[in-house]
C-alpha cells in the first residue's frame, strides 16, 4: 500500500490500495483510528484516486473532526483503567503501581511496559470472569487468548476457545464481565437466538446497559496508543 496526503492544513494521510475486485474508487474512514483509505481498481492511475479524494476533501475533514483524537501513552496522559481515568506518572520504583487516579510506570518510556501490564491484568480479570460464568453454565472452555481486535470484543469457537480484546480492561468492570458472559454463553448456544440471550441473562443478569455502553463508547478504547 502506498501513502499520500490530502492537501490543506493539517495534511490528511491517505492510504491507497488496489483490489482486483474493485470496479470503482471507494473511500473509507475507519471509525477506530480515523485512517482514510482509498481502494481503486487495478490499472486505474493513482492520480485519479487522489483527484477523487480532493473532491471529497470537505466531507473527509468534516468526518475526521467527529473522530476522537488519538492519545499516546506518555507521562502526563490520562488513560482509563477499569473505566476510571488515571494519570500516567513516573514510578519511583521498578514496578507499575495502579492507584486511584494514577498509574505509575517506571521510565523512561511508559508505552510498552504499560501495555504489557494491561494485557496481563486483562487476562487475569477475563479468566476470572470466564471461570465464574462457565461454572454457572455448567460448561468448560478449552483456552483463553487475547488480541487487539478491531471488529469484535470477543469470540467463541466451536471447540470451546474464548478470545477477548485486551482493551476491555480500559472499560468499566461490569462491561468486561458482560463480554465474558456473552462469550461463555456461546459454549451452549453458538448463535444469537432468543435462547442465547436467555442464557446470557441467566448466568449474568441484565446485560442491556453494558451492551449499550460498548456501542456508545467502545470505539474510544481504540484511541489509546502504546508505541506499537
Amino acid at each position: 500500500m502506498a501513502e499520500y496526503h490530502l492537501s490543506g492544513t493539517p495534511p490528511v494521510p491517505l492510504t491507497l490500495r488496489r483490489s482486483a475486485r474493485a470496479r470503482r474508487i471507494s473511500l473509507r474512514i475507519s471509525s477506530l483510528d480515523g485512517r482514510v483509505t482509498l481502494t481503486l481498481p487495478k490499472g486505474l492511475p493513482e492520480r485519479a484516486a487522489l483527484a477523487f479524494a480532493e473532491e471529497k476533501a470537505d466531507w473527509i475533514r468534516a468526518n475526521l473532526e467527529k473522530h476522537p483524537d488519538a492519545v499516546d501513552a506518555v507521562f502526563g496522559a490520562v488513560l482509563p483503567v477499569d473505566g476510571q481515568d488515571r494519570v500516567i506518572e513516573l514510578a519511583a520504583g521498578r514496578r507499575i503501581q495502579l492507584e486511584a487516579g494514577r498509574i505509575a510506570v517506571p521510565g523512561p518510556n511508559p508505552g510498552r511496559p504499560l501495555q504489557r501490564y494491561l494485557k496481563e491484568l486483562a487476562r487475569n480479570r477475563l479468566a476470572e470472569a470466564s471461570d465464574f460464568y462457565a461454572a454457572r453454565l455448567g460448561k468448560s472452555y478449552n483456552r483463553l487468548t487475547l488480541r487487539d481486535t478491531r471488529s469484535r470484543w470477543g469470540s467463541c469457537t466451536a471447540d470451546g476457545g474464548l478470545m477477548y480484546s485486551w482493551r476491555l480492561i480500559l472499560a468499566p468492570p461490569s462491561v468486561l464481565r458482560y463480554v465474558a458472559a456473552h462469550e461463555v454463553a456461546h459454549l451452549q448456544e453458538m448463535n444469537h437466538s432468543q435462547a442465547f440471550w436467555d442464557t446470557v441473562e441467566r448466568i449474568h443478569g441484565r446485560w442491556q446497559d453494558q451492551r449499550t455502553w460498548l456501542r456508545e463508547n467502545g470505539t474510544s478504547l481504540h484511541r489509546y496508543r502504546f508505541g506499537e
